[in-house]
Formats: structure tokens, sequence, C-alpha cells
């Protein structure tokens, strides 16, 4: 269930950032969010 709830938040800051932020800004965030998602979701470290 935990997994589910980090990539619903995943999703809304990803639809958040599309929204707000622009250009090369917008790629590096979109870029941390989902990284970010997976190291939670996959247990990288």
């Amino acid at each position: 269930m935990d997994s589910l709830l980090i990539i619903i938040a995943a999703l809304v800051a990803v639809f958040i950032a599309w929204k707000v932020l622009k250009g090369i800004v917008k790629t590096l965030a979109l870029g941390a969010i989902l990284i970010v998602a997976a190291i939670f979701v996959f247990g990288v470290l």
C-alpha cells in the first residue's frame, strides 16, 4: 500500500511541476521526481 501512495504523490508532483515550471527547470524537476519515486518504490537504497 505504501508503494501506491508514493506513486500517487509522484503523479501529483509531476502534474504540479508540469503546470508551474518551464524549460530546463521543468525537465530537471520531472526527472528528479521520477528518480526519487523509483528509489522509494523499488528500494534501491
